[in-house]
């Protein structure tokens, strides 16, 4: 595997601007941005994002308490449909590269609460419950108020995203409100035996959704690989999260902002011996929502390049090849 360049070339936008009364003109500064970096790299760090520090840390000594349990409890919990996305994925489990052997993490996934008179179909609604361990009503408590934050912080970056395409700064809020959205923790174990041929910690891949929210511990190890086919470092810096732009969001865009390569490497030092922790927020439209190219988007020099489709039937054919 090719090593990443070291140097932190992902650009660091302040959004202090889409937190208080400040000015349209701050804003729309902050929102050039970040139309500069998805159209360039599709990642880019966020500062002054508005989820506190300290329900962070909360969330990852509850991560790390989850994932010091026995794998026998941890499998009770165990994801079992795609259409569900909820519950424990084991070591090996999920190839985010399809042609490469399964990628050398755990995980767990959390979606929205659903209520027991819903709208959702009586044969769906029992996948569409959430799977919590018994016994630390503390872990639920916290991953429920982080997947809210994490919720109210996407809306406040699509506002942006609108903006930076010229459309009505609450363009994409109504496509998103179902909250159709997962949270997922990851632990990626300490590697104590040699991978097999092309195995890594999280396989090359694209996201699936419109655009993710990454937070991620000191170990480091992700890697970005923009337009130019070189692989570069995406370390933690502190305070920020990293943004990136999905699979749906670069066809909304018509490859307008892109949806870039990413991969979290073996490394090749100390760090093997690690433990590596991060939370990635999945922001996904509606189900129901059809994507289609925006008009600020396309012309008659370049015309669309995706038929519309429907977001659920397109995650769910991801989820499908990735498991």
């Amino acid at each position: 595997m090719t090593s990443p360049e070291t140097l932190i070339q992902i650009p660091v936008i302040d959004f202090q601007p889409f937190l208080g009364q400040e000015s349209e003109a701050a804003q729309r500064a902050v929102s050039r941005g970040i139309f500069c970096a998805c159209h360039e790299i599709g990642f880019f760090y966020l500062t002054n994002h508005g989820v506190p520090q300290s329900l962070i840390d909360q969330l990852f000594d509850q991560s790390k308490w989850l994932f010091s349990q026995p794998f026998e409890e941890k499998q009770k919990l165990a994801w079992s449909d795609a259409f569900s996305n909820r519950g424990y994925v084991g070591v090996e489990r999920e190839r985010l590269d399809e042609t490469k052997p399964g990628d050398l993490k755990e995980a767990f996934n959390v979606g929205r609460e659903v209520p027991a008179n819903g709208s959702c179909p009586t044969d769906k609604a029992a996948l569409l419950v959430n799977l919590f361990p018994e016994g630390n009503e503390t872990f639920r408590e916290t991953v429920l108020t982080f997947f809210d934050e994490c919720c109210a912080a996407a809306d406040r970056i699509l506002q942006a995203f609108a903006l930076a395409l010229q459309l009505p700064q609450d363009f994409f809020l109504d496509s998103h409100s179902d909250r159709c959205n997962t949270l997922r923790l990851l632990h990626y174990p300490p590697v104590t035996a040699a991978p097999k041929p092309d195995q890594i910690r999280a396989g090359e891949h694209t996201d699936y959704g419109s655009i993710t929210l990454l937070f991620q511990d000191d170990v480091g190890g992700l890697e970005v690989q923009p337009l130019n086919g070189k692989w570069i470092a995406a370390p933690c810096i502190s305070g920020a999260v990293i943004v990136n732009t999905g699979d749906l969001m670069q066809r909304w865009t018509n490859h307008v902002f892109c949806s870039t390569r990413h991969r979290v490497g073996v490394p090749a030092d100390p760090r093997l011996r690690k433990s590596r922790y991060s939370v990635a927020f999945f922001c996904h439209p509606n189900d129901e929502a059809t994507i289609a190219c925006l008009p600020t988007c396309q012309s008659a020099e370049q015309p669309a390049l995706y038929p519309p489709i429907s977001a659920g039937d397109y995650l769910l054919s991801r989820l499908q090849a990735t498991y």
